[in-house]
């Protein structure tokens, strides 16, 4: 006989099915590259809005930073919104009726 009611096994199950639904939803891939890419948007935009004459001149009169950052930003906001928009779906549990 076992020592574990069929109520303890399903609440389990339950709670391990909750925790990988949201750890998949923590590592997805678009929350950390959106991250990354509007991190560092930000501090390259802010390397272009500091950016001396000098440093323009060498670029041919083009804000590279300027413009690299503004990119990488809107990158980043859209993996964000992508994310927002169509959230991942939770994992579909295997039935075991094989045996």
């Amino acid at each position: 006989m076992s020592e574990y009611s069929e109520h303890d096994v399903q609440r389990t199950v339950t709670e391990l099915e909750g925790k990988s639904a949201t750890a998949a939803r923590i590592f997805d891939l678009r929350r950390i590259i959106g991250g990354l890419f509007v991190i560092y948007g930000v501090i390259v935009m802010i390397a272009g809005f500091t950016a001396s004459d000098a440093e323009i001149a060498k670029a041919e009169g083009v804000n590279i930073n300027l413009w690299t950052g503004l990119g990488m930003l809107l990158l980043g906001l859209f993996f964000l919104v992508w994310l927002k928009l169509r959230p991942t779906a939770p994992p579909v549990a295997e039935d075991d009726t094989s045996e």
